[in-house]
């Protein structure tokens, strides 16, 4: 009967079973642990299926055994099961599959992450990274193979026919470093993806709208979605997080926004870092544009005899928007009737950086508005869209020289 046993001298695990009468002991440098036990009782089972349906085959499973002397490559019976069996102490068996390894990675670590983030690296295990690696051991795979790999994620069909982006490659490859560094800190091998770089992603274009189309929209869009879009532009909350902004997180006394959760594969979840999570300052048109809301609902479901509605832009039935759904028939049949550039709704957010900035408010308070931790990327992003707010040609430094030391406003040239 084939079972697991422990060397007491090293404290690592052996197979212990027998093939075609012939008793074969196959050590790992797996410690005996319950992970590690786990990993070698999942590949004990299925060599125990492939010997009664007669597709075991030795050689894959142990390249290196001791018994490789034993039985025919590819075949399955022995070729001399009366030699003296001999099992040197450094023999190590092969490291677990991809497809063994990621399933409890995945279970591992599915604790810390919040379930979107579990589901997308669940898709991007079930359809790209098993067919690709599944029944490869973690230990034999090669940096070439990573490398083939990414190359033929560049041919695959994406949305509108075209290919993946490299920030959709990045992604699905992310997972795939993350398993292989682990199991290769695990099982004590050099880790194939040490060199690859993530490919280069081309920066997102940000073009906010001028002053002047905001005010063209909110005049023409349609008067029951013309307080979403004003509440959008001029705070610069993101899609998820208005989509999935409740009334109990909105204080009229305070004329705050209390940016708590966001709304992700129609699920509210906590806000995706530390620096999401905080308070937006109303201006005097997003505070009567609440208050609007809020006495138009107040009334609705009073008169339906029941609480008011959680969500503060929602379906008639009280379920959240599905901004997919607002885009296609609110927002981009609005841009086109007032043949304006088709933007993304994003870039409404955008747009309340650049105005932030653009009357002057301080960087330190916008980027805490818009969830930034730092300045950094306020004046990375938005600066070339406020050409008044930093001067960089020198005049500044100019004017402050000439209006405090005694220095001729001319200099004589000759």
């Amino acid at each position: 009967m084939a079972s697991i046993n422990v060397r007491k001298d090293l404290g690592t695990l052996y197979f212990d079973f027998r093939y075609a009468g012939v008793r074969c002991r196959e050590q790992t440098a797996l410690k005996d642990t319950p992970v590690n036990r786990r990993i070698m009782k999942n590949t004990l089972k299925k060599m125990e299926k492939e010997m009664v349906e007669g597709t075991f085959d030795y050689h894959r499973y142990f390249p290196d055994g001791p018994n490789g002397h034993r039985f025919h490559r590819g075949g399955k019976a022995p070729l001399a099961s009366t030699i003296k069996r001999v099992i040197p102490d450094t023999e190590v068996v092969g490291t677990p599959t991809f497809a063994e390894f990621a399933e409890l990675w995945l279970g591992e670590m599915r604790i810390q992450w919040r379930d979107t983030q579990y589901h997308t690296v669940e898709n991007a295990l079930q359809k790209h990274l098993l067919p690709a690696f599944g029944e490869k051991r973690v230990g034999q795979i090669t940096k070439g193979d990573i490398l083939a790999f990414r190359s033929g994620l560049a041919k695959v069909p994406g949305r509108k026919g075209k290919t993946l982006s490299a920030s959709r490659i990045n992604h699905i490859l992310t997972p795939l470093r993350m398993i292989l560094n682990e199991a290769a800190n695990r099982f004590e091998f050099t880790a194939p993806y040490h060199g690859i770089k993530s490919l280069k992603v081309p920066r997102t274009d940000v073009e906010p709208f001028s002053l002047e189309e905001v005010d063209t929209i909110l005049r023409n869009v349609r008067a029951d979605f013309r307080d979403y879009y004003l509440i959008r532009f001029f705070t610069g909350l993101r899609t998820s997080e208005i989509d999935g902004l409740r009334w109990e997180k909105v204080d009229l006394a305070r004329r705050q926004i209390l940016v708590h959760e966001a709304l992700v594969n129609g699920q509210v979840v906590s806000t995706k870092n530390d620096g999401s999570f905080r308070t937006v300052e109303m201006s005097l048109p997003v505070h009567q544009a609440f208050k609007a809301l809020h006495e138009i609902y107040h009334h609705k479901d009073r008169a339906k005899g029941r609480a008011s509605n959680d969500y503060v832009f929602c379906t008639r039935e009280g379920t959240p928007l599905r901004h997919d759904n607002v885009t296609k028939r609110v927002w981009y049949p609005l841009l086109r009737y007032l043949d304006l550039k088709a933007r993304r709704p994003y870039q409404t957010r955008h747009t309340a950086a650049t105005l932030w900035l653009a009357s002057g408010e301080s960087p330190e308070w916008i980027a805490r508005q818009m969830g930034h931790s730092t300045t950094e990327m306020l004046f990375r992003v938005y600066s070339r869209y406020v050409p008044n707010l930093t001067r960089q040609d020198g005049s500044a430094m100019e004017r402050l020289l000439l209006s405090h030391l005694s220095l001729p406003s001319e200099v004589d040239h000759d």
